[in-house]
């Protein structure tokens, strides 16, 4: 199932978040070989992670982490406002209607269930954009994953790319509408009526579900 958790929620499901974080690991320093931080419990964590983003976390029956993104609104800090402007022309992406979405993992125990996964995260991530009337998400990814976008269903709009062979990233954008909801959730052999589900589940009517920018 996929939970919608702020970090400041996360201590309600340790383990969730222990095995999101070291899987982050796995991903993005072993087999992608970014330069990320490591800490001495094996967490991928950056100074975004500390600024109360919300995750959108495929959770497994036993607990643990499956697969997951972390979502920040552009109107307060961004990885690509902060770190990615040459892929931009200079431009900063600041909206109301565009959030970013970022660390986009799959657990390396997910195996063949991968692409259901992968594809459960977006249709959530989709679900979240839809209901928070947004037009887009913004997002930098490494060049190899856009095979990947579009076996799910939901690819982006690439704004900009740099670099060569496996150190090659893009900006993209993308957009969200009722018919890619239903692409992806085609395409991941999933109910698209889950993704309302997951959404209600975490956001009952009555809370307040927009985050704070820091």
């Amino acid at each position: 199932m996929i939970r919608f958790l702020y970090a400041d929620q996360l201590n309600t499901a340790p383990l969730l978040a222990e095995t999101m974080f070291r899987d982050r690991a796995v991903q993005f320093r072993d087999r992608l070989e970014w330069d990320v931080t490591v800490d001495e419990n094996g967490f991928e964590t950056d100074d975004y992670d500390a600024i109360n983003p919300l995750y959108v976390i495929w959770e497994g029956d036993d607990g643990r982490h499956k697969g997951s993104m972390r979502v920040l609104p552009t109107l307060g800090r961004t990885m690509v406002n902060d770190h990615f402007t040459h892929l931009t022309d200079g431009v900063t992406i600041m909206s109301a209607l565009i959030w970013e979405c970022t660390r986009f993992c799959i657990s390396p125990d997910a195996q063949d269930d991968g692409k259901r996964i992968a594809g459960g995260v977006m249709l959530a991530g989709h679900e979240l954009g839809l209901r928070f009337g947004l037009l887009s998400s913004v997002g930098v990814f490494d060049a190899r994953m856009r095979r990947i976008y579009r076996s799910i269903g939901w690819e982006p709009e690439v704004i900009g790319e740099a670099g060569e062979g496996k150190n090659r990233i893009c900006a993209g954008l993308w957009p969200f509408s009722e018919e890619i909801r239903a692409a992806i959730a085609e395409a991941a052999g999933l109910d698209e009526d889950l993704g309302r589900q997951w959404f209600d589940a975490s956001f009952p009517a009555h809370q307040t579900v927009l985050p704070l920018a820091a």
